[in-house]
């Protein structure tokens, strides 16, 4: 019993930790940017974790797991910190910052999908972590990332008031003693960092965070305080449900948690569509 613990209780903190960052961040980014089909992917940060881990393969150790998740988090922060500083100047208005993501993703998977392609063994351990996985999961790595977990959904409480303001437009949150230059910066900030966390974690889960504050939102939950929480709570129990059945499915191989979540999610999410059509 102090075995199965021991191999599964780190897989499992860090599928639900996963599914609970992404799905906050899901929940800022579609409030702040007036989209629905708003996700952590538009950032770029997912993509510039996985340039980071592709250049900590490639060109470093990719045996050492703390080298990787260094040169992975360089890359995710690099990524976050560039597109802030090219969108200053216009105010970090939402349509600039998520174009600019759009337009960093698509490079940066450009290159990556261009080192995976060259046959190289390395390129082994990108695919299965772009696939999004808890394999390596660790004690360690766990533990780092339900703190992070725990630090970051207390500060997006925090901004509840802004999220809520924000959706009335700069100008309206602004005349409601809001400074919007510094609460889009902060809040886009606060997303990547989220996106960052269970990206260099678990690897690029993005679809939890485009799905969970649907569900949310579906199931009533409408205010910026209660959409996070229930969001939250959607998105680590879609991780965990998506971890168990990978693991136990295709009993003794083993599918991506990411590949999961996604075949798990829509049809419930499709479910709550047709009821409220109903």
């Amino acid at each position: 019993f102090e075995m199965v613990i021991e191999l599964r209780l780190p897989r499992v903190a860090s599928a639900v930790a996963a599914g609970v960052v992404l799905a906050v961040a899901g929940v800022i980014l579609q409030r702040l940017t007036g989209n629905d089909m708003a996700s952590p992917e538009v950032l770029g940060v997912s993509s510039g974790a996985m340039l980071g881990l592709a250049f900590g393969v490639f060109f470093l150790a990719p045996g050492q797991t703390g080298a990787l998740v260094g040169t992975a988090s360089i890359g995710a922060l690099a990524i976050m910190a560039l597109i802030l500083f090219l969108n200053r100047r216009n105010g970090f208005q939402a349509e600039r910052m998520v174009l600019a993501g759009i337009a960093f993703t698509a490079l940066l998977d450009a290159f990556i999908g261009a080192l995976a392609a060259t046959g190289d063994l390395r390129s082994l351990l990108l695919l299965r972590w772009m696939s999004g996985s808890t394999y390596g999961a660790s004690t360690s790595s766990a533990v780092l990332l339900v703190g992070l977990s725990v630090v970051l959904v207390g500060a997006a409480l925090i901004f509840v008031r802004g999220i809520d303001l924000l959706v009335l437009g700069g100008e309206m949150a602004g005349s409601l003693g809001v400074r919007v230059r510094a609460a889009r910066a902060s809040l886009f900030g606060l997303a990547g960092l989220l996106t960052a966390a269970a990206t260099i974690s678990v690897g690029p889960l993005s679809f939890i965070g485009l799905m969970a504050p649907h569900i949310a939102r579906q199931l009533g939950f409408h205010g910026a305080r209660a959409q996070i929480l229930a969001s939250a709570s959607a998105g680590a129990s879609l991780m965990l449900l998506a971890d168990f059945i990978g693991r136990y499915g295709y009993f003794p191989y083993e599918m991506p948690a990411g590949l999961i979540s996604a075949l798990v999610g829509t049809p419930f999410l499709m479910l709550l569509l047709s009821r409220r059509r109903a």
